[in-house]
């Protein structure tokens, strides 16, 4: 007889389901806040699930490796959702920091609305026996930095090789909340009047210091009710990844290409900016409707097509762009504290396979960029491979291509290009390169 499901407004129970999912089953940590928080009619519910998967996906590596100290025999093949229960336990205990007696109680009965009451006596004697020898078993953890940090081995090892100074530091930030960004659109709006809304609304928020479009609201909130959203006032994106449209040197008139577009955030900020022309581009056509909704609610136009950048004889019109962007597919290395699900589904071979796709990518849309125009190579990662390795390639293997100098408020130089490490300015971790066509 199969299994009954769990009770749909048990949060936690849906919890330890949605992130047996993403930590056990490779799925994406958005589609399951999604699915699950459906279920929930109550906000304080969602909200409650929201941060259980938040943090249960982002201190996932650390509170794993402690059931494997604290169990006989693990769970996590045989009982994925008991075993991601227990983890939304230990999160409750150690990053939420609920009254003890509540969080132990409160999971315990989710193991019975999981359907498992066979369990429920396990889960009370594994959260006990973390309380009686919790400074202990911390101490254990923290002695190998990928528990310590909870991120996988193979990636503090590539952080610490390429940022040996600011290792510890990147590790850390990945772990913290961080702010919430928005950009104005200012087609319709100025900033000072959408902070003054918010204000208003009871919400804290303020001008970035040195982002011409950037507001910064120190918590995540349900941004469809902010006041202005529905209005296309604003949009949600990092202030690293508005700086794409300054660094682009964007003018009227231009012919713009960007050629990894979903969702579309680089996108409109480029058509707020200028009145130019541009071309959408994306790989995957199950999301191009995402780049549709947010130019029509942000009240923009441009011509979005479902289209390799690597073939661009599939798509392209023949006629030269004055700007190009190229937000490249990368390892998200950058953006981990904002999706934490990254350092669980990505692999070290992924990072071979990416720069080749960079390279192609690359390769293939410079040909498309008139002579004395701007291509601008960007990623949100951190790692060298992706970033500095594949510019200093290019460059090396293509004649007329030259450096465009960059020099931002916050991050570094980093060969041909600019990096931004998460944390500098409170900002992702991105990385820009720019490059100019010599004329014949």
């Amino acid at each position: 007889m199969a299994r009954k499901p769990p009770t749909p407004t048990d949060t936690r129970a849906l919890a330890a389901l949605a992130l047996a999912e993403v930590a056990l089953h490779g799925k994406s940590l958005r589609d399951a806040l999604d699915r699950h928080t459906r279920a929930l009619p109550d906000s304080r519910d969602r909200a409650l699930l929201t941060a259980l998967l938040n943090e249960g996906a982002r201190w996932w590596i650390r509170f794993d490796a402690a059931l494997d100290i604290l169990l006989e025999r693990p769970l996590r093949q045989n009982e994925p959702a008991v075993h991601a229960l227990m983890v939304i336990g230990l999160v409750q205990l150690e990053v939420l920091e609920m009254a003890p007696y509540a969080a132990v109680a409160a999971t315990v009965e989710a193991a019975r609305a999981l359907h498992r009451p066979r369990h429920a006596n396990l889960v009370n004697a594994v959260l006990r026996r973390w309380q009686r020898e919790r400074v202990a078993l911390l101490a254990r953890l923290d002695e190998d930095p990928a528990t310590r940090s909870s991120h996988p081995a193979w990636l503090v090892q590539a952080i610490q090789a390429d940022w040996p100074d600011q290792a510890v530091a990147v590790l850390d930030i990945a772990n913290l909340e961080p702010p919430l960004m928005l950009r104005v659109n200012r087609r319709r709006a100025q900033r000072e009047a959408v902070i003054q809304a918010l204000v208003g609304d009871a919400h804290e928020a303020h001008a970035h210091s040195w982002l011409a479009d950037a507001i910064v609201l120190p918590h995540s909130t349900d941004v469809t009710r902010l006041p202005g959203f529905d209005e296309g006032l604003f949009a949600v994106q990092d202030g690293a990844a508005q700086i794409a449209a300054d660094v682009l040197d964007l003018a009227d008139g231009q012919r713009v290409l960007d050629a990894c577009a979903a969702p579309g955030g680089k996108a409109c900020h480029v058509l707020e900016r200028a009145d130019v022309t541009l071309v959408a581009v994306e790989h995957d056509i199950h999301r191009v409707p995402r780049i549709e909704q947010n130019l029509t609610r942000l009240g923009l136009a441009a011509q979005v097509l479902a289209g390799d950048a690597g073939e661009p004889a599939t798509w392209w019109d023949g006629k030269p762009f004055d700007r190009i962007l190229i937000d490249a597919p990368c390892s998200a290395s950058g953006v981990i504290r904002r999706r934490p699900d990254v350092r669980l589904h990505r692999r070290p071979s992924d990072i071979a396979t990416l720069g080749l796709q960079q390279r192609r990518i690359l390769a293939a849309c410079w040909p498309l960029l008139s002579p004395g125009g701007r291509l601008v190579y960007a990623t949100c990662s951190l790692l060298r491979a992706e970033n500095e390795a594949v510019i200093g390639d290019f460059l090396r293997d293509t004649p007329d291509a030259r450096i465009v100098p960059l020099s931002l408020a916050d991050g570094r130089p980093a060969g041909a290009g600019w990096q931004i490490l998460p944390g500098d300015g409170d900002l992702d971790g991105m990385y820009y390169a720019a490059l100019t066509k010599v004329p014949d």
